[in-house]
């Protein structure tokens, strides 16, 4: 019979003699690749520790003459764990509502057969925000998006009266709604699909931003289409901002054509680009809405589908579950997430602060125009792409822009995302743009 022996907390939490706060960043990448699986390739070099504030991470770094120290910096968070910590790390109305509640309240997990009285502030909450007629709380963002799908498949069979065998869902090329079986089937990223097939049948996609190729799908299978699913912004694929009449022209031929129109605002959503839903951004209003990171604060993990009654209705008792889906303290998370988005303002402080740091990245483009072929982005939600040269490489900008003081990421090589929290002052987004010039004038 095996067993393990854990004691402490914090830095002195112990597992089996090895005290977590004595590792270098090398010990804890060597632990990560022996014990656990390799679908990750973080930062080298570098192990977060702790928070300082609502933007600045403090992070444990190589010791510059003794391999097996390490030393203590500080980051500007630029990445915001992909939008999951929009309020703020550690924001501190939300971690009071989870102390009061753990505290006091003493009501931390029931299934979802019984009911609790938080389920209702939290539908309260969402359903005010969003301003959709019901919603169904989950936990991961993927969930929310393999929620809609489901739903819009039986919407097809119930209500539009699609044969099962016959149902397509439509999605945009260059998208992510995640990593299941559901999301990578929609997917054309060769890299997330290598290995995991057979996919699920019944699904096509058109390119992104291209309201012919649509209109045309539509004409030619309309009448066995169930939902068109979308990103309002593709965030994975390097931040792709669509024209402005393009969602007005889409939500048109999905009300012709009888087709939902369903949005994947895991990333987009709860004030990241300037709006309190990036929908908002384009005059529409989608049929389904998927939701999640932001939603539980950077605290828990939180997600839900909102949208239409019709459409939400097509759920009966057995369809559909999760047993932490909206479950006490999720729901409390969920709800005082909502309250500081509103209360803080934190849409404005996005479309404030990110025109601010939009104008200050193509100041950088117009000087480094050899460099960078493109800025790119809404609220706070921003990226720029360089062009595609051997030296001009995201990982290389991302490993340098730490040595500034900055975590960031780069995706699809040429292009580095930048999506700091929403609470972010312009003063940490001088340090952040400063790094950058920096590192783009060195390459």
């Amino acid at each position: 019979m095996t067993s393990v022996n854990i004691s402490g907390y914090g830095d002195g939490l112990t597992v089996d003699g090895i005290c977590i706060g004595e590792l270098t960043p090398s010990d804890h990448e060597s632990i990560e690749k022996e014990k656990g699986g390799q679908n990750y390739s973080p930062l080298e070099n570098v192990v977060v520790s702790k928070v300082k504030d609502s933007s600045t991470l403090i992070a444990r770094r190589p010791h510059p003459d003794d391999v097996k120290k390490f030393i203590e910096t500080e980051l500007i968070d630029g990445l915001c764990c992909y939008s999951a910590v929009n309020q703020g790390q550690l924001n501190q109305t939300i971690v009071d509502a989870v102390v009061k509640h753990l505290n006091e309240e003493k009501l931390p997990t029931v299934p979802r057969s019984i009911r609790h009285k938080y389920m209702s502030a939290f539908l309260l909450a969402a359903t005010g925000i969003t301003g959709m007629d019901k919603v169904v709380p989950k936990v991961a963002g993927v969930e929310s998006w393999e929620l809609s799908f489901k739903i819009s498949r039986r919407w097809g069979f119930y209500k539009k009266g699609i044969p099962e065998e016959e149902i397509i869902i439509v999605g945009a090329k260059g998208n992510f709604h995640g990593r299941s079986v559901a999301a990578i089937s929609m997917s054309d990223d060769e890299e997330s699909r290598a290995g995991f097939g057979p996919f699920l049948p019944g699904i096509e996609l058109v390119p992104y931003n291209d309201v012919n190729s649509l209109e045309n799908l539509f004409k030619d299978k309309g009448d066995r289409i169930a939902s068109f699913m979308v990103e309002p912004i593709q965030g994975e694929a390097g931040v792709i901002v669509p024209n402005d009449d393009y969602f007005t022209k889409v939500a048109y031929l999905c009300k012709k054509y009888n087709i939902l129109l369903a949005m994947d605002e895991v990333q987009t959503g709860f004030g990241r680009t300037g709006m309190n839903f990036a929908h908002q951004l384009f005059g529409v209003k989608p049929d389904l809405m998927g939701c999640g990171k932001a939603a539980g604060g950077g605290i828990l993990p939180v997600s839900f589908v909102a949208g239409r009654k019709d459409v939400i209705d097509v759920l009966t008792p057995g369809s559909e579950g999760s047993t932490f889906g909206g479950y006490p303290l999720a729901s409390v998370v969920g709800t005082y997430a909502i309250k500081v988005m509103v209360d803080e303002q934190l849409a404005e402080n996005a479309r404030n602060n990110g025109a601010y740091l939009l104008e200050i990245l193509n100041g950088i483009k117009k000087d480094f125009p050899d460099k960078i072929k493109e800025v790119r982005g809404k609220g706070l939600l921003t990226a720029f792409e360089m062009h595609s040269e051997k030296h001009l490489d995201g990982h290389k900008v991302s490993v340098q822009l730490l040595n500034h003081g900055v975590y960031a990421k780069e995706t699809h090589h040429t292009t580095v995302r930048l999506a700091p929290a929403l609470t972010i002052n312009k003063n940490q987004i001088d340090r952040l743009s400063e790094a950058i010039r920096s590192v783009i004038k060195g390459l």
